[in-house]
């Protein structure tokens, strides 16, 4: 399934007719604004299908924006995006994007991750809550299931975030600062599970400010100051921000 998003038909007419997985996720000349503030200018490149991408550059560089328009939440004001249908991308914003006040237990905001499976007025059916617990277990989740959401700390919703993301099976996953302000346990466990991700062929794309975690975890980068810097092979693309 092609998405399509402000393309006219020039830049349309040459590209070939791939399949989602072989496709990855493509962006042509996109352009954000916010009234006349340009926030990501004329970014081309392609996330290859299962690569493991770090989206980096200064505050106000656009990172997030991008990460919004390629998940559908943000429209471009210019440009082609082309991506898998919605059913296979998962998209985790940051933390003050979601509202922890709403009355529901750690087991039950995890199984939402999963809620096309089972509707919205039908119970999640039992391989669902195996599944549930499953993802828990992979977040180190298992002993607060019955907590409410509100009052998990930092670390903990994060995880709960996370444990959301592996419901949702998808096949491509954007990660929207998913390390910033967590604790050494949290690091650990969602480092592993981005890695997991990565093994079963998966495409990750994060944006991130830990440098560090960068150059030692993602293969690839996309350095951004709204336009596009570089992308490609980390230790390359990151010689862009030294330039």
């Amino acid at each position: 399934m092609l998405d399509r998003v402000a393309a006219d038909r020039e830049s349309q007419s040459d590209a070939p007719l791939l399949s989602a997985a072989e496709r990855g996720v493509e962006l042509r000349g996109v352009t954000v604004r916010y009234g006349r503030r340009v926030a990501v200018e004329n970014v081309s490149g392609t996330f290859a299908p299962g690569s493991l991408t770090a989206v980096v550059g200064a505050n106000g560089a656009g990172k997030s924006t991008l990460l919004g328009a390629i998940a559908g939440t943000i429209r471009p004001d210019r440009g082609l995006i082309r991506r898998p249908s919605r059913q296979t991308m998962a998209y985790l914003p940051q933390r003050t994007a979601i509202d922890r006040d709403y009355p529901v237990t750690v087991a039950e905001f995890i199984a939402l991750g999963g809620w096309r499976n089972f509707g919205a007025f039908r119970a999640p059916a039992r391989a669902m809550l195996v599944r549930m617990g499953g993802a828990a277990a992979a977040m180190g989740l298992t002993g607060h299931l019955q907590r409410r959401i509100a009052v998990l700390s930092v670390g903990e919703f994060q995880r709960a975030l996370f444990a959301r993301v592996i419901m949702q099976d998808a096949r491509t996953i954007l990660l929207d600062e998913p390390f910033a302000g967590v604790d050494a346990q949290t690091m650990t466990a969602s480092l592993q599970q981005v890695e997991q991700w990565h093994r079963e062929g998966r495409t990750v794309i994060a944006v991130l400010h830990d440098l560090d975690v960068v150059r030692t975890r993602f293969p690839s980068t996309l350095v951004l100051a709204r336009c596009c810097l570089a992308w490609g092979a980390t230790g390359t693309a990151l010689r862009a921000l030294a330039a």
